[in-house]
């Protein structure tokens, strides 16, 4: 414990060295963050194969509560979680750092970012959470904003902001609940102190809105895809790959620990929105052409992976079924794990395309298998894997949420009876969606013919950006070929939480994973690996020996139409066509217009789309309207006289004192 908060305190100081001018100021940031975020990450580690937990009270905070932290099996995987990607976007930021232009605009705010994520796991009480949240809420909100000067980044911290302050009031009002009469802030009272059945059902409603709100739950989604884009590829990493998942952590820190078995009901509208976030994220990505937009949709998508997850766990634990709980819960936070690799990955490599190409348009792509290999090779690990393909470490907890659906016992609630087997659905309608975005993503960007010069004189970046983004691929292929591994980590947690846990994984022969039993459902990532390593060595060695030894090239087939130009080939609106009048006229509205000039016009025909955000016109879009018209109605107020100030002040006092006096 005190080695965590000694590497905040450390975190919080780096800052300083940021504000500086020196050149060296982003090498010693960025090369300190990720020697803390090593050490704090095996700290994580070190907790979370602990016996217990540990807890420090400091003399902070409020006069009456203090200051209480505490290091348990959760905390310690969520801060391993932390800083996993801290360490690995610090590797990556060394080189990247480089290419930045607002260097003094995004130094002094990284690490104090990283200490609040590591402030928030370890909070204890009320006021230290609330305070790490919001100063996380504010330090991100600085990064979304470094290159201010950049269409649509106002726009977007804007929106951010008040969707953080949603996120933070919300769950003042839920840690109030929790508190009671007696204020009792401290998260160990909270836990002896149980609420009534109503009180905790809108506590549990509140925290899912807060936490909601700040992981990009829909319909609280709003902010993602305009931040992510908006911020530095490498902040965009952490807030996607990191800070979402630390939401999680609060929600289910709440759900589990401090309010104890949640109701049946509202298990049933976690899985709801947990399975439309699933299926509308990816259906928003494969719309997309932008290629960090499409990333952030996909996050997206992936918490509602998640949070079906932590649905079932819910609904298992309130009809007492531990084992599935415990399943349940390990398959979510697998996921957790997953996507913060995968994800982290998947916006550093959307930062060297970005880096190397100056495009985020995937239709000015293309190619560039040939001129940035290694950061090809990384980013086709990581597309292949969140598509959940085996032996990737994304198939293992997409695998394991789904046998946590078929486990299902005979729950006595019909809103669990129909909503599981619909969130079933779902997953699997939104795994088929991520394979065909995933397919586009890498087909369009990088192969085929460069589409613009920009993509033809793209180069390799920086050996620092390029480790790191091998080295979390090397961690996504490890995980998903040994994942029992992980899941024995996973089972201090589900002690903590249920009392119960999964069979040991680690001595089962060949490291299957058995879940549940043997005659239901196994998976063996190591065998699967083999097999594929085997069979494409096999393929290759037969093509090489059956057919001429000599290589021969030619001219690609052109389908009788010799024309060189790169516009032909496929681009990302044409690959989503078909999936676009499918699903997106209906969900969302989208509208297709062809214009074809008449007989002899020599015009360019004309293809005009139309995607709209039903969630954002029809929810957002009037309070915008409400709060811009309210700000300039009570824009006068600010020049009044102080004479006029002072009426404004007494009319004000003699109000509380009538409302003191009637309520009396």
């Amino acid at each position: 414990m005190i080695a965590v908060l000694a590497g905040v305190l450390a975190l919080l100081a780096l800052g300083g060295v940021g504000m500086s001018r020196s050149r060296r100021a982003s090498g010693i940031v960025y090369g300190v963050s990720l020697l803390l975020s090593s050490a704090l990450g095996l700290v994580g580690l070190h907790a979370l194969l602990a016996a217990g937990p540990e807890t420090v009270a400091l003399p902070l905070g409020l006069p009456w509560v203090g200051a209480h932290f505490r290091l348990d099996a959760l905390a310690g995987f969520f801060l391993l979680i932390i800083n996993l990607g801290g360490a690995a976007v610090s590797l990556y930021a060394i080189g990247h750092g480089r290419h930045e232009h607002d260097k003094a605009r995004v130094l002094p705010f990284y690490p104090w970012f990283l200490a609040a994520l590591d402030l928030v796991v370890i909070a204890d009480d009320a006021f230290t959470f609330l305070f790490a949240w919001e100063l996380m809420s504010l330090v991100s909100w600085a990064l979304v904003l470094a290159h201010h000067r950049a269409p649509g980044t106002l726009r977007a911290g804007y929106v951010y902001l008040v969707m953080a302050s949603l996120s933070g009031l919300v769950l003042l009002l839920a840690f109030g609940l929790l508190a009671g009469a007696n204020g009792g802030y401290a998260f160990a009272l909270m836990r002896t102190t149980r609420p009534t059945p109503g009180i905790a059902g809108l506590a549990l409603m509140l925290a899912l809105i807060g936490t909601g709100a700040k992981a990009g739950l829909v319909p609280l989604h709003v902010w993602l895809p305009l931040a992510h884009p908006a911020a530095p590829s490498h902040v965009s990493a952490l807030m996607s790959g990191v800070m979402t998942k630390v939401a999680v952590y609060a929600f289910v820190r709440i759900a589990f620990d401090l309010l104890g078995p949640p109701p049946a009901w509202s298990a049933v509208i976690v899985l709801l929105l947990g399975g439309a976030s699933a299926c509308l994220g990816i259906l928003y990505a494969l719309m997309e052409s932008d290629l960090k937009r499409l990333l952030a949709y996909s996050t997206v998508e992936n918490v509602g992976i998640v949070f079906i997850g932590v649905g079932l766990a819910m609904a298992f634990q309130a009809s007492g079924f531990a084992l599935g709980a415990a399943l349940a819960l390990t398959a979510a936070l697998f996921h957790v794990f997953n996507h913060a690799i995968i994800k982290t990955l998947l916006f550093c490599g959307a930062g060297a395309v970005l880096s190397a190409t100056g495009e985020r348009d995937m239709d000015r792509l293309g190619g560039l298998i040939h001129r940035l290999p290694q950061t090809s090779v990384a980013m086709l690990i990581a597309c292949a894997a969140i598509a959940a393909l085996p032996p990737l470490n994304g198939f293992v907890s997409e695998w394991l949420t789904f046998q946590a659906i078929l486990l299902r016992p005979a729950l006595p609630q019909w809103g669990l009876k129909l909503m599981i087997p619909a969130d079933g659905a779902l997953l699997a309608l939104a795994a088929a969606l991520t394979a065909a975005c995933f397919v586009k993503l890498f087909g369009i960007a990088f192969l085929g013919r460069p589409r613009s010069d920009a993509a033809r004189e793209a180069h390799e970046l920086d050996r620092f950006s390029r480790a790191a983004m091998l080295g979390l691929a090397a961690i996504s292929l490890l995980v998903g070929i040994f994942p029992g591994v992980l899941v024995d980590v996973l089972a201090p947690v589900m002690r903590e939480m249920f009392g119960a846990r999964l069979a040991a994984q680690t001595p089962l022969p060949w490291l299957s994973l058995i879940p549940v039993a043997a005659s239901r459902s196994s998976y063996n990532g190591l065998l699967v690996f083999l097999f594929i390593a085997f069979s494409t060595a096999a393929t290759i060695l037969a093509i090489h020996r059956v057919t001429s030894r000599s290589a021969r090239r030619a001219p690609a087939w052109d389908c009788g139409f010799p024309d060189a130009s790169a516009i032909t080939q496929y681009s990302g609106a044409s690959f989503a066509q078909p999936l676009r009048r499918v699903f997106a006229a209906t969900l969302f509205g989208a509208r297709e217009t062809v214009t074809l000039p008449p007989p002899g016009d020599m015009a360019p025909a004309r293809i005009e789309k139309a995607l709209p955000d039903p969630i954002w016109d029809r929810l957002y879009a009037p309070f915008e309207r409400l709060i811009g018209r309210l700000a300039d109605f009570l824009n006068p107020l600010q020049f009044l006289t102080i004479r006029r100030y002072l009426v404004f002040v007494f009319l004000a006092l003699v109000s509380l004192l009538l409302a003191l006096a009637l309520s009396q």
